[in-house]
This record gives structure tokens, C-alpha cells and sequence, in this order.
């Protein structure tokens, strides 16, 4: 199975590749895995093709050629800059960076290019470039290019044989300049364009907005947690003065601001133009800082810096393409959605008091692939140096920890509920071991009255972590964090104690999918001869859930395009669903769901049951059935997820956290990703009037491998 968040890794992180001894023309090759749900680092062979079908399928193409709204600003800004190439008396030459299906450079010959020259560094894309410009009949007028841009040659024998004086790019990711667009403008100024060169888009202007958001901020490290206790003393787990001081991870969190519900946060600025990249003049991808006065709208903790971007496609400005979220958006009742462009959250290193009416110094720096934000108050004279490096995390928490985990440690009712559950298993001669990465539950059931409790720290990171925040609380010593394997644990490891209560939330940093976490259910089998005759074991069980839904959104980054603005691309689609075929089918793939809101077809279904009181078995685990479309709609797909059942009445949920069954609306745990199952294209476009529809599903857990293999079959 392969898993990624909107076009990310593969679900298995890759190692060494090498082909087989005495294989030099072999068309295999050798991958190391470390596999997240039994924990085991196995190599697999794989065929070469592998890694490019993976890209491919994972690829943002079809979402950015369903981008309606990019498509018409680069059609109109293209055909404006060869009209004024053209008014000039000059032949219109176009340089095309990243030409991806071609569908640019068809665009520009269209609209009457003398000649494009199409760079295209991923193979299988170039390729099928030059079959689309070949099908669209524009193979006379556009060369495509499989190389990278720096390496791009100029001359009679060269890749171009002049200069170009149009060049069109889509370099940009969520950040503007995350993919390299900062050098790649720089190099092809210097050597592939003429000076003065017509640039579509012409101009990129980055902007900010201050905020307060207690729930943003819980998003970027470990705040405070109370453990309400029965004598009312309440205790409360302080995170250590190093995480409390680290300025955070330095990477931008990238995120669907429109679902972002304007409760939570408070604006401290207005919207400010930060800077600007004009296109069409020499680029410099060299470090720089652009620092504005701006007055305070409100009072309140700055905590973040939201930022997006927008695109003037020609040099007046009348030709625009925005990121802005819906309260900043000049029509926000005709938002265009996309996923491969979004809006960013930059976290402040310190949360900052504002006052209203205050003047204020944002400062936005950047080098030639990220960007960074300061905010300094100008009373403060001691803050007059803008820090020009950009921050690292230095308290190690914000390499164990990302966005979403920091938000689920952080979420005091979860906690409380996994209090709650503690409270009715736990005795005081109580001897505990908790399984997982960076889990606080070892505290809870120390602080709770345990007698012994020891903490089997999957990964290294979170072991270090682990210790400090033991050592900031006091605590070094009452709980004991092991730094062994569950399989290699002796009974000397535990002063030959018998664990009367294992625990789990669970979670572990290399699962992507909900079911990768089943390694608890495994590390529980690896310490079966540790568990005493009466054991309890928190969660009791897990269940797999299915449910049928339609998309709003999210359908668009599957579905094929066929037609963009007038141009075949079906090579494009059928390479997609090649390199699908070739492995993910049949998979699904991780997505945080309250990002891309759904409407259910069906009730939520119990597909697989897993019993940690028993032992992982040998035999697969089987379920097949069907589920019933109660509602009409466009079914996409199958979305899926687990359930804890800590006890008897208390159950966790890292899916469908409210169902309204009325409508099919729903609402889902922002902590966690959901695993959806996209269903063939040309079964989603079905309109499901009749109420007899149902998807018919077939799901097998694999103990040996800890796969779950799925079909979801639309049943007419």
C-alpha cells in the first residue's frame, strides 16, 4: 500500500536500492522498507518502474488541469504577452519551465508563438508531452525538452536555438518558491531569455495576516496538560523550559484555510502586501528580508502569520490569480478550489502580546526555497536585529512531534477521556507499560496511582524527548523508559514484574494510515510472555470503519481531465491511471478529511474487528459485504478509519467524530488522517438516484505483513 498527504512519499520510507548479485540488466530492483504496522525492515523487489509510476500517481496534474481558474488566467495572460510581442514586429519565442502535458506551450501556440521551447526534467511527463502537443497538432511549433532548465542549452547546436523573449513557468507551490522558482528565474534571465523579456505571470506578490489562534498555536508545541484528580489536586504536566523557548520547526504548514472556521482565530493586522517578484526583470534566489511597519487592529497573543499569495498574469495588473482565503478573497462566493496551491500557517518562535493601535514590526525572510517569519514589537528597542537565520528546532519535540500530533497531545479532552478509561482499570498495585511514540499516558498512569510503570519508547527521538519531560516534572525515575524493542525486552528489564495493564493511545510516527498503528497489537504479541494471567490491556480492540461518500472537493485530484481549454489530454489521464494500475488501484491513501469536506451515502460500516487481548493470528483476517447508499449523490469514494475501544464504554475515534445522519454531513477528527479509497473514475461519475445502489467491499488483513488489502466494487 502507498500512502501520501496531497502528492507526498510513498507510505514505506525507501532505503538502499541495489540490484541483485549478478543481475547488472535486470529489470528489478531491491528496496529496503521499514514496514510501520508489524515493525519489521524487510527488502522487497520491486521493478524499476516503480519510483516514477509512484510520482506519477501521486502527482498533482489532474488537480492543477482542473483548476479551471489557473487555466483561463494563463490562457489570458499568455495570449496578451505574444500580442505585445507581436505589436513589437518581433516572433514570438516562448520558453515553457515545467511545461508538465504541454499544456502552456499549446496554449501559447495557439495563441499565435512563433516557436516554444517546452523543459520538461521528469521523463515519463516529457514523454507524454510530446504525444499530447503531437495529438493537438502543435508538434511544428513546440519542441519539448527532457531536461532540467539549468542545464538548458542556446545555439545553432543547441536545445534552443535562440533566446526566448516570452518565458512562461508554473514553478510555485503553497509558498511561491518551495519548488526552486527563486533559481530557476535567476538562471534562465541569465541565459535563456533576452533582456526585457515578457514574463506570464508577470508578477507574485506575497501577503501576511497577524493572528491569535490558542488552536493554531496547540498545533506547534506542547502547552501545558491537566490531570483532574480525585482529591482535587489537581496535577499538571508543564512542558520542559527548552520547548518552551524553541523557536519550532522551520517548515510552513500548508493547509485549506478556507475550512478553517473563523471562530477560531482573531485577526491583529489587516492583510499586508509583504514583497513582490517581478518575473520579467533579472531574479535573485540570493537570502533577503523585507521588513514593514504595520499598526495593530486588535488586542490580543500574536501566535501565527497567515500567508498565501497571488499572480499577475500581464504588467497591468488586470489579469489576476488568488490564494486568498474567503475573508480575504475579492469574490469569496466564487473561490476556486485547489489542493495543489493552498494557504500557509508560519508559526511565530514565541507567542508576542499586542496591544490595539500598537506599531508593529513583521519581517519576512526567505532563502532560495523557504520562508520565515519574525514579528517585533517597536517599543522594544532590544529587538532592533531581525534574526536573518532561519529557525531550527533546538528542544528535539518538533522532530518527533508534527503539526497534527502536537494538536493531539495538546487536545484536553481527549486527554480527559483517556483519564477517564485509566481511572477504571487502574489499581494501586497497578504495574503498567505503555507502547508509543512521545505518549504521555506513562505519566497519566504514574500520576493516577500506578505502582510501576515503565514506557516502551518505540523510536529514539521520542526516548530523549520522553526524558526530558520527565526530567522538567520530577519524574525521572518513576517512570521507567526502556530503550529496547518490545521483542528484545528481558524479564531483568522489568525487575521481573509481570505487567498487569499494557497501554497505548495508540500512536507511532512512521504510521501514515489508520491501520499502520496496529504495530501496538504487535508489540503486545512480542511481549505476551511479560503480561501477567490477569492482564488488561487499554485499548480493548480496535474496528476498522467504512463509509461511501461524496466529495465537494477532494474527487478533483482523481478524476481525468480529458479536455482543458479545448486541448485533448487524455495521454495524460491514461498515464495516471497507468501508473495507478501499476499498484495503487486497488490502495488507499491518507487525507486529513476536515480539510476536504464530504457528504456521507452511507452509514459508517464495521468492516474488521482486531482483539488485543489476543494475540496477532496466524490466518488472514477476512471481511466481505456490502453497504447501502441511503442518500443520492456522486459516490467518489470510501473513506476509512479506526475506532479505539478503551473499555467497555469508552471508545476513541480517529475518523467521524459527528454524523448527521439526516443529511450525510460530517464532521471528522482534525488530529488525525483518514484513509480513502478513491473509486474508479468512470464509476464516480455516476448519479445515484436509485436507493437499491450499494458498494460492495472485500477486505483481508494480512498478519504476516500487516497489509490490508481492499475492493470497493459500485453496485448498480
Amino acid at each position: 500500500m502507498t500512502g501520501a498527504l496531497h502528492a507526498g512519499p510513498a507510505r514505506w520510507q525507501r532505503g538502499s536500492r541495489s540490484l541483485p548479485a549478478g543481475s547488472s540488466d535486470s529489470m528489478k530492483t531491491f528496496c529496503s522498507r521499514a514496514n510501520p504496522t508489524t515493525g519489521a525492515t524487510e527488502r522487497e523487489e520491486e521493478d524499476e518502474d516503480y519510483d516514477y509510476h509512484q510520482e506519477i500517481a501521486r502527482s498533482s496534474y489532474a488537480d492543477m488541469l482542473h483548476d479551471k481558474d489557473r487555466n483561463e488566467k494563463y490562457y489570458s495572460g499568455i495570449r496578451a504577452a505574444v500580442r505585445r510581442v507581436k505589436e513589437r514586429g518581433q516572433r514570438a519565442i516562448v520558453l515553457d519551465i515545467g511545461t508538465g502535458t504541454g499544456l502552456l506551450s499549446m496554449m501559447a501556440a495557439r495563441a499565435g508563438a512563433d516557436l516554444c521551447f517546452a523543459v520538461e526534467v521528469f521523463k515519463p511527463m516529457a514523454d507524454v508531452a510530446v504525444k499530447i502537443v503531437d495529438r493537438n497538432g502543435y508538434s511544428g511549433k513546440i519542441k519539448v525538452i527532457n531536461k532540467h532548465s539549468t542545464e538548458v542549452t542556446v545555439g545553432p547546436d543547441g536545445d534552443m536555438s535562440c533566446r526566448a523573449n516570452i518565458l512562461v513557468t508554473e514553478l510555485f507551490d503553497t509558498e511561491l518558491i518551495g519548488e526552486g522558482a527563486l533559481p530557476s528565474y535567476e538562471h534562465a534571465h541569465k541565459y535563456l531569455v533576452q533582456d526585457e523579456c515578457e514574463a506570464v505571470p508577470h508578477r507574485a506578490t506575497v501577503y501576511a495576516q497577524l493572528v491569535e489562534s490558542e488552536r493554531m498555536w496547540a498545533w506547534n508545541k506542547l502547552l501545558p496538560i491537566h490531570i483532574g484528580m480525585e482529591d482535587r489536586n489537581d496535577k499538571v504536566i508543564l512542558p520542559t523550559k527548552d520547548m518552551d523557548m524553541c523557536a519550532g520547526c522551520p517548515c510552513v504548514y500548508d493547509i485549506q484555510l478556507n475550512q478553517v472556521n473563523r471562530n477560531h482565530f482573531t485577526t491583529l493586522t489587516e492583510v499586508t502586501e509583504i514583497f513582490s517578484v517581478d518575473f520579467s526583470k533579472a531574479v535573485s534566489s540570493s537570502p533577503a528580508q523585507h521588513t514593514l511597519q504595520v499598526q495593530a487592529t486588535g488586542s490580543g497573543q500574536a501566535h501565527v502569520v497567515l500567508s498565501w499569495w497571488d499572480m499577475e498574469m500581464d504588467p497591468e495588473g488586470t489579469i489576476r490569480c488568488t490564494m486568498a482565503p474567503y475573508w480575504a478573497h475579492p469574490t469569496p462566493n466564487s473561490i476556486q478550489w485547489r489542493d495543489h496551491w493552498m494557504q500557509c500557517v508560519y508559526f511565530l518562535p514565541q507567542e508576542i502580546p499586542v496591544q490595539e493601535g500598537e506599531c508593529l514590526r513583521i519581517s519576512a525572510m526567505h532563502d532560495d526555497y523557504s520562508l520565515w517569519y519574525k514579528l517585533q514589537r517597536r517599543s522594544d528597542e532590544r529587538e532592533a536585529e531581525v534574526l536573518s537565520e532561519r529557525p531550527l528546532c533546538s528542544c528535539q519535540a518538533h522532530l518527533m512531534c508534527n503539526r497534527q500530533r502536537f494538536g493531539e497531545l495538546n487536545d484536553q479532552q481527549r486527554n480527559n477521556t483517556y483519564i477517564k478509561a485509566l481511572k477504571t482499570i487502574l489499581k494501586p498495585d497497578a504495574v503498567c507499560m505503555t507502547i508509543g511514540d512521545g505518549s504521555l499516558l506513562s505519566i497519566f498512569a504514574h500520576l493516577l496511582g500506578a505502582a510501576q510503570v515503565y514506557s516502551l519508547e518505540i523510536s529514539a527521538m521520542s526516548r530523549r524527548v520522553m526524558g526530558k519531560i520527565l526530567a522538567g516534572n520530577g519524574l525521572t525515575g518513576k517512570v521507567i523508559v526502556s530503550d529496547k524493542s518490545p521483542e528484545q525486552l528481558t524479564p531483568v528489564d522489568l525487575d521481573n514484574n509481570q505487567i498487569s495493564v499494557l497501554i497505548g493511545e495508540p500512536f507511532f510516527t512512521t504510521s501514515l494510515l489508520p491501520w499502520h498503528n496496529l504495530y501496538f497489537w504487535y508489540a503486545r504479541t512480542y511481549l505476551a510472555k511479560h503480561l501477567g494471567n490477569q492482564f488488561t490491556v487499554l485499548p480493548q480492540s480496535a474496528t476498522l470503519f467504512a463509509m461511501a461518500v461524496e466529495f465537494e472537493d477532494l474527487w478533483h485530484i482523481r478524476a481525468p481531465c480529458r479536455e482543458c481549454e479545448g486541448f485533448d489530454v487524455n495521454l495524460m489521464d491514461e498515464m495516471v491511471q497507468n501508473s495507478l494500475n501499476f499498484r495503487e488501484s486497488q490502495e488507499a491513501e491518507p487525507h486529513p478529511l476536515w480539510e476536504y469536506p464530504c457528504r456521507a451515502l452511507s452509514d459508517p460500516c464495521q468492516v474488521l474487528v482486531f482483539d488485543f487481548y489476543r494475540e496477532v493470528p496466524v490466518q488472514s483476517i477476512c471481511s466481505a459485504g456490502s453497504m447501502q447508499l441511503l442518500r443520492s449523490g456522486t459516490c467518489h469514494g470510501v473513506v476509512l478509519w479506526m475506532d479505539y475501544c478503551l473499555t467497555k464504554d469508552i471508545i476513541v475515534s480517529t475518523g467521524l467524530t459527528r454524523f448527521h445522519s439526516d443529511m450525510g454531513d460530517c464532521e471528522w477528527n482534525p488530529h488525525n488522517k483518514q484513509g480513502v479509497y478513491f473509486l474508479r473514475s468512470e464509476a464516480s461519475q455516476e448519479n445515484l438516484t436509485n436507493k437499491q445502489s450499494s458498494i460492495a467491499y472485500s477486505v483481508t488483513f494480512h498478519p504476516r505483513n500487516g497489509e490490508l488489502a481492499m475492493d470497493f466494487q459500485l453496485c448498480l
